[in-house]
């Protein structure tokens, strides 16, 4: 089957096409055919959609944001012993195609919908930062790093966490550009890396960078003096699965002493280490969307709402990652769900 290219397509609401950043985006695309919409939702929600085609051929979608700017932090989700932990979505849904994402199993589209209006979240944020601490998620919805080049959010959340220090930002990727180490070093801007072994990342996280190009990427950004995460979560199951992580715990050894990065795991803010967890809602439709994903159609237990690995299995793979972490760093900075 024949698909258009990425992004061959882009829905603007009406109310925000002479948005400078509109204008801004649009002029990335000079081949794309712009179709004016009157909101986002009557593209992204509508019936009977299929997300993983439209994977294939993804369009962009540019809206204004006009509520819920933030939302708190997921219970599935780690805050790393931060308080006031939120999360807020500038963008929705992913150019990565991973076939376990939870986006698959929360969105009724595959396309993409970006809010132009990004100063909104910012002027909110001022009004909560007045009164406490924030720790905030800003890529979780999204991988905005690897849509940098077109959206120069990043910078932007970067210039902002410059002048607030009760805010503290984290920036989950799967992105190896090398092109984020030339945005401001900040410690309350923290650069997580997700890291899975290449043999899952061919099998399940379709279109990203393979684990070289990222453990690189995260190197680097260490050896600049970034604040650094690496999280290995979600772990995933194969058969070979201990060998595989084994593989991949090596693999940044040997990158980190290439590097001159002796004690590149004590340089880390932390790592994060956690089994596959989705919630019986998502799952349901992920699975239906998914029919062919091993890593979605295995029989995972339902533990209070929530799909995960059977207990034994659970703590059989969690507890060795942790072991060998242990090895390499203080377990004071290993962060476990």
């Amino acid at each position: 089957m024949c698909y258009n290219t990425r992004f061959s397509h882009i829905y603007v609401e009406r109310r925000i096409r002479n948005h400078p950043r509109t204008e801004q985006i649009l002029l990335r695309f000079p081949q794309a055919q712009i179709v004016e919409i009157e909101h986002y939702k009557d593209v992204f929600n509508r019936h009977g959609q299929d997300c993983v085609r439209q994977h294939q051929a993804q369009a962009l979608i540019l809206a204004e944001k006009t509520d819920h700017f933030f939302y708190e932090g997921a219970p599935v989700c780690q805050d790393f012993g931060n308080t006031n932990f939120y999360y807020c979505s500038t963008m929705m849904n992913c150019i990565y195609d991973c076939s376990y994402c939870y986006l698959k199993g929360m969105y009724p589209s595959g396309h993409m919908v970006l809010f132009v209006n990004i100063e909104d979240y910012l002027e909110e944020l001022d009004h909560i930062l007045k009164t406490q601490n924030m720790y905030v998620c800003i890529s979780y919805d999204a991988d905005l790093l690897a849509m940098e080049a077109v959206t120069g959010y990043v910078r932007l959340w970067s210039a902002y966490a410059a002048k607030h220090e009760n805010l503290k930002l984290e920036i989950r990727t799967k992105c190896a550009g090398h092109a984020m180490w030339d945005l401001p070093c900040l410690s309350n801007v923290i650069y997580a890396f997700t890291l899975s072994p290449q043999k899952m990342i061919d099998a399940f996280e379709k279109e990203t960078p393979s684990a070289f190009a990222r453990i690189v990427c995260a190197a680097e950004g260490l050896k600049k003096g970034f604040p650094v995460r690496l999280c290995f979560d979600p772990m995933l199951y194969l058969p070979s699965w201990k060998t595989d992580y084994l593989q991949l715990l090596s693999q940044i050894d040997r990158i980190f002493g290439d590097r001159m990065l002796h004690d590149g795991w004590e340089k880390l803010v932390d790592v994060s280490v956690g089994t596959f967890r989705i919630s019986q809602e998502y799952m349901k439709k992920l699975r239906r969307v998914e029919p062919f994903a091993p890593a979605v159609q295995y029989p995972y237990v339902n533990c209070n709402g929530v799909y995960q690995y059977p207990p034994e299995l659970l703590k059989k793979m969690e507890s060795f990652m942790i072991t060998e972490l242990t090895q390499r760093m203080d377990k004071e900075n290993i962060y476990h769900e």
